[in-house]
C-alpha cells in the first residue's frame, strides 16, 4: 500500500490480526490458513497471477456447506474494520508538522478570499450566521449493519483514538489492545443481519441514536469553530441564536409507496421525538445544575428566582421539572393520546429563555468564561435541535391526493375529480380553500385509502408546527397537486401556513418544473397563502433511472435554473430541495464539490438535502467526522451564495444539450428497448433476492412490474453488488463517444476545466468507473445467466470498457484516479477481501435460486452477509 499513509496501514494491520485471531479461537487455525489461502489467492489473481486465481477459485470450491457463511463473515468484517480505520484515519491526532485536513481549514481560507474581494467583516459574519442549511436524514434501505454492531464499531474507533499516543506506557498500550480484542470478538460473535425487517418506528429509533451518540456532540464542537474562525479571520462572533445547520426527517414520515408508515406511526414518531429531546436536554440540565454553583448572579435572574444562594440552579431546577414533565407525558401520549398540560414544554422559547438568562447573568457578572463553556453548548443545541431534534417530513404521492379528492367529489355528487382537466381541478381547489364552509360533511365515511390521507392530514393539523418540515408530494406534474394537499390539510383543521412541496422526479417532469411553479405562483390567491419561500423538491434518483445520469443531470440543472428565474420575476424566495442518494447513480457524490457546481443563483443562502442510507453512518456517525462534514456543508453554501459558478457559455449549453440527448437515446435503448434486459438483469444480479431480504421498512417496489416498477434503491443496489455500476455510467459512454468524433474534444476539455458542474459530473463518473469492474461482472453472467441472454452482457461489458477509455482519453490520464492515488490504492486494497465475497455470492446465488426447502434459509443468512460485506467495501452503494 504505497499511497497509503504507514499509520492508516498499522491500524488495518492491527485490526485484521485481532480479528484472525478471534476467528482461530473458534473454528481452529485450519479455518484461519484457509481464510488466508483465499486472501492471497485474491491478491495474486489481482496481480495477474493465473496460478493465485486459481487457487482462490480452487479453495472457494473446496469449502463445506457449513464453511460458507463464517467465511463470508470473515471478509464482511475485515471490510467494516478497515472502514473503521480509514474513517478514524481521518479525525486521528495530528503531530505539529502535519497539515489541518481540508475539513479544518475550509472555512478560515473561504473567508480569507472573500475579505480580499472586498466584502466586509460585519456583512460576511451575518451571511454566515443567516444561512439555512437543512440535513433531512432518510431511513432507506442501504444500511444493512445493525444498530448494535455500529455501537461496537464506533468503540473500536475509541479505541484506535486512545492508542495512538507515543508516549502511553507499556501497560496502557497493553490495556487498549485488549480491549481492542475484546470489542472485534464481541462483533463477530453478534448476528450482523437483522432476521425481521425494520419498522418505520425501529428506523426512526436508528434516526435518533445518530443524533444522540453523533450529531449531539458533533454540533455545538462545529459552532465552536465556526465562532472562534470568525473572530480569527473577521473579528465578529457568531450569534447566541444562530443555527445555519438544521436537522430534518422523514424516517417515520415517508409514506411514498410504503404502507408501514401510517398517521399513527407518523404520531408516534413525533413523540418520540420529543422523548428523546427531552430526555437529552435533561442530561444537559443535569450536568449545568451541578456546574453552576455560583452565588453572583444579575438583577434579572435574582427577580426571576428570587434571592436565593445558588440562583442558577434554582433557575435550572425550574427547568428539569418541566423536562421531566414533557418527557413523561410524551412516554404516556404515546398509548393514551393524552393532551399535554401545561407544565409541558410546547414553545422552544420556554427552553431557551432560563438558559439564555443564566448566560447573561453569568457574562454581567465577570464569569465569561463559565458561560462559554457547556452553558453555550448546551444553547446552540437548544437553538438547532429545540423541542423537537428533527423536524419530520411528511411525503405522499399525487395519486394518493387526486384518488382522495375523487371520492369525495363523488360522494358530494360534483362528478369524478380525476377526469376534470387542469383548469377545472384549479377553479375548483381555489374556491374551495377560500371558503368558509367545511367541504367535508360531518357524516362521510370515507374509503380505506383516503381514510388514511386524511387520518395523516389530521396529525399533521395537530402537531406543533416547529416539529413538521414539509410536505412533499411525490411525481407532482401539476399546480393542482399542490393546491389539492393545502385543500386536504385546510379540511382537516390546518389553520397555519405548510409548506407543501411538489417534487419533480423524472426526466418530463422536469422538464416541466418551471412552467408549473410558474403557473403556480401566478395564482393570487396561492400567492397570499404563501409563507416563506417557496420550495421545490429536486428528484435525483428516479430521473436517473428513467434517463440515465447525463441527461438526467443537465434536466436537473435546467429546471434548477428555470425555477430560480421564475421566482425572481415573482418577487418569491427559492428554497431547493435536493433528493440525492449515496451513489453516483442517485445524485451522489462529495457534498462540497455537488454544491458549488449548481447553477449560479440556485444556492441562495439556502439548501436542503437527504442524506441517505449508510452515507448517515459514514457522514454522521462519530462525532468528529460529522463536524468535518458539517464544515464542508456550510464553507460550500456560503461560497456558493457569494461566489456563485459561472453562467455556462452558449457553446457549453448546446454541447450538454448534444451529450444529454445522445446519452438518453443510448440509456434507453438498452434499458427499456432491448427485450432481453429485464430477464438478464434478473438472472445477473441479487435484484430479486434483494426485494426478499429484511433491509428496511418499504417494500422494493412500487407495483408490479419491470424496471420501471423498481424503487432506484434496489435498481441501483443490484448493479453494485455484481460491480457492473450500470446505472451510473451508461449512456455516458455513447454521448461522450460521439461528442469526440464530431470533434468536439477540445469543447470538452474547456468545459472540464472551466464549468464546476460538468468537472464534478466527469469527475464522479471517473470514480464509479474505477470501482466497476468488467471480470467480476462477467464472474456473476458465467454463474447465474443463461446462454442466450450472455451477449446482452459481453455488450454492456464491453460499453463499460469503452466508458472507461472515453473518460481516460478525457482526463488525459494512463489509469483511473490517477490524480488520487490514495483513493485508487484504497479500492486496490479492498478488492482482496471484496473479490471472494463476490464468488462467494455468485454462488450463493445459484444454490439458493436451486434450493427449495429449509436449506434455504442458511443459504440466504450467507448470501446476505456477502451483500453486507460488499456494501461495506464499495461504501456508497445505494
Amino acid at each position: 500500500m504505497p499511497d497509503i499513509d504507514a499509520r492508516l496501514r498499522e491500524d488495518v494491520h492491527l485490526l485484521g490480526e485481532l480479528l484472525g485471531q478471534t476467528i482461530r479461537a473458534q473454528y481452529g487455525q485450519g479455518f484461519l490458513d484457509k481464510i488466508e489461502l483465499i486472501r492471497t489467492g485474491a491478491k495474486a489473481a489481482r496481480r495477474g497471477s493465473a496460478e493465485g486465481a486459481k487457487q482462490l477459485t480452487a479453495t472457494l470450491d473446496g469449502l463445506g456447506e457449513d464453511e460458507l457463511l463464517p467465511v463470508a463473515r470473515a471478509f464482511n468484517q475485515f471490510l467494516n474494520l478497515a472502514n473503521i480505520a480509514e474513517q478514524y484515519h481521518r479525525i486521528r491526532r495530528r503531530t505539529p508538522k502535519e497539515p489541518e485536513p481540508f475539513e479544518n481549514r475550509v472555512l478560515a481560507e473561504l473567508l480569507g478570499r472573500l475579505r480580499k474581494s472586498g466584502l466586509g467583516a460585519e456583512g460576511l459574519a451575518r451571511q454566515v450566521a443567516d444561512l439555512e442549511i437543512e440535513l433531512v436524514l432518510t431511513a432507506h434501505p442501504t444500511e444493512v449493519a445493525r444498530r448494535t454492531l455500529i455501537q461496537k464499531y464506533d468503540a473500536i474507533a475509541g479505541q484506535l483514538a486512545a492508542g495512538d499516543h507515543s508516549d502511553l506506557l507499556p501497560e496502557e498500550r497493553q490495556a487498549v489492545q485488549e480491549k481492542l480484542q475484546r470489542l472485534i470478538a464481541e462483533a463477530w460473535h453478534t448476528d450482523e443481519i437483522r432476521r425481521t425487517r425494520p419498522t418505520p418506528v425501529d428506523e426512526a429509533k436508528w434516526g435518533f441514536a445518530v443524533i444522540e451518540h453523533s450529531l449531539w456532540h458533533a454540533l455545538p464542537a462545529f459552532l465552536r469553530h465556526v465562532d472562534r474562525t470568525l473572530q480569527a479571520t473577521l473579528g465578529e462572533r457568531l450569534p447566541l441564536s444562530a443555527a445555519p445547520i438544521r436537522f430534518a426527517s422523514w424516517m417515520g414520515g415517508d409514506r411514498d409507496g410504503n404502507p408501514n408508515v401510517t398517521a399513527a406511526i407518523t404520531r408516534e414518531v413525533l413523540l418520540l421525538a420529543r422523548w428523546m429531546a427531552a430526555d437529552l436536554y435533561l442530561r444537559d440540565v443535569d450536568s449545568l445544575a451541578a456546574e453552576l454553583s455560583m452565588q453572583q448572579a444579575s438583577d434579572e435572574l435574582r427577580g426571576e428566582v428570587g434571592d436565593l444562594a445558588e440562583p442558577y440552579r434554582a433557575l435550572l431546577k425550574q427547568l428539569r421539572e418541566r423536562l421531566r414533565a414533557t418527557r413523561a407525558w410524551a412516554e404516556r401520549a404515546i398509548h393514551s393520546g393524552e393532551e399535554p398540560g401545561a407544565e409541558v414544554l410546547q414553545d422552544n422559547r420556554e427552553l431557551l429563555e432560563p438558559l439564555q438568562l443564566c448566560y447573561r447573568s453569568l457574562q454581567a457578572c465577570g464569569m465569561g468564561v463559565i458561560a462559554d463553556g457547556d452553558l453555550l453548548d448546551t444553547l446552540r443545541r437548544a437553538a438547532t435541535f429545540g423541542l423537537f431534534l428533527a423536524r419530520l417530513d411528511v411525503r405522499q404521492d399525487s395519486t394518493r391526493h387526486a384518488n382522495a379528492m375523487a371520492e369525495i367529489t363523488e360522494h358530494l355528487g360534483l362528478g369524478n375529480y380525476t377526469e376534470w382537466d387542469e383548469s377545472v381541478r384549479q377553479e375548483f381547489l381555489l374556491e374551495e380553500l377560500a371558503s368558509r364552509r367545511p367541504l367535508l360533511p360531518a357524516n362521510y365515511q370515507a374509503s380505506a385509502q383516503t381514510a388514511e390521507v386524511l387520518a395523516t392530514c389530521r396529525v399533521v393539523a395537530q402537531a406543533p408546527a416547529a416539529s413538521l418540515g414539509s410536505y412533499v408530494i411525490s411525481m407532482a406534474g401539476q399546480p393542482s397537486d399542490v393546491l389539492a394537499v393545502q385543500l386536504l390539510l385546510k379540511e382537516c383543521g390546518l389553520e397555519r401556513p405548510m409548506r407543501v412541496v411538489p417534487l419533480f422526479e423524472t426526466l418530463d417532469d422536469l422538464d416541466n418544473a418551471g412552467p408549473c411553479i410558474d403557473r403556480l405562483l401566478s395564482l393570487d390567491s396561492y400567492r397570499t397563502r404563501l409563507a416563506g419561500p417557496q420550495e421545490v423538491m429536486i428528484g435525483y434518483s428516479d430521473s436517473a433511472k428513467d434517463a440515465g445520469t447525463l441527461a438526467a443531470a443537465w434536466a436537473q440543472y435546467r429546471a434548477q435554473e428555470a425555477l430560480v428565474g421564475i421566482c425572481r420575476n415573482h418577487g418569491v424566495e427559492l428554497l431547493l430541495f435536493h433528493g440525492r442518494g449515496g451513489t453516483v447513480g442517485r445524485g451522489g457524490g462529495p457534498a462540497h464539490a455537488a454544491i458549488l457546481s449548481q447553477p449560479p443563483g440556485s444556492v441562495a443562502g439556502r439548501f436542503r438535502t437527504t442524506e441517505q442510507g449508510e452515507m448517515i453512518r459514514f457522514k454522521f456517525g462519530l462525532p468528529d467526522i460529522a463536524e468535518q462534514n458539517l464544515n464542508l456543508y456550510l464553507a460550500a453554501v456560503l461560497e456558493a451564495t457569494l461566489q456563485p459558478p459561472p453562467v455556462p457559455e452558449p457553446a457549453w449549453r448546446e454541447e450538454m444539450d448534444r451529450l444529454a440527448a445522445d446519452g438518453v437515446l443510448a440509456y434507453r435503448a438498452v434499458v427499456r428497448e432491448n427485450p432481453q434486459f429485464v430477464d438478464y438483469f434478473r438472472e445477473a444480479t441479487p435484484e430479486q433476492e434483494l426485494g426478499r431480504l429484511p433491509l428496511g421498512s418499504r417494500p422494493a417496489k412500487r407495483r408490479e412490474g419491470g424496471v420501471e416498477s423498481l424503487r432506484a434503491i434496489p435498481w441501483i443496489f443490484a448493479w453494485t453488488q455484481t460491480r457492473l455500476m450500470l446505472p451510473a455510467w451508461l449512456g455516458w459512454e455513447d454521448a461522450l463517444f460521439k461528442a469526440i468524433e464530431r470533434g468536439e474534444g477540445a469543447l470538452l476539455g474547456r468545459m472540464r476545466k472551466e464549468w464546476p458542474f460538468f468537472t464534478t459530473r466527469i469527475d464522479m463518473l471517473e470514480m464509479v468507473l474505477a470501482k466497476a469492474d468488467r471480470e467480476i461482472a462477467q464472474l456473476y453472467d458465467e454463474r447465474l445467466v443463461q446462454s442466450e441472454l450472455r451477449p446482452l452482457g459481453a455488450h454492456l461489458r464491453d460499453l463499460l470498457s469503452q466508458s472507461v477509455r472515453v473518460v481516460l482519453g478525457l482526463t488525459g490520464q494512463s489509469q483511473l484516479l490517477a490524480h488520487a492515488a490514495e483513493t485508487r490504492e484504497s479500492i486496490g486494497v479492498r478488492n482482496t477481501y471484496l473479490d471472494p465475497l463476490h464468488l462467494l455470492q455468485a454462488e450463493l446465488l445459484a444454490r439458493s435460486r436451486r434450493c427449495t426447502g429449509d436449506a434455504c434459509g442458511g443459504l440466504e443468512q450467507a448470501m446476505l452477509v456477502t451483500v453486507a460485506g460488499i456494501a461495506a467495501g464499495l461504501r456508497n452503494t445505494g
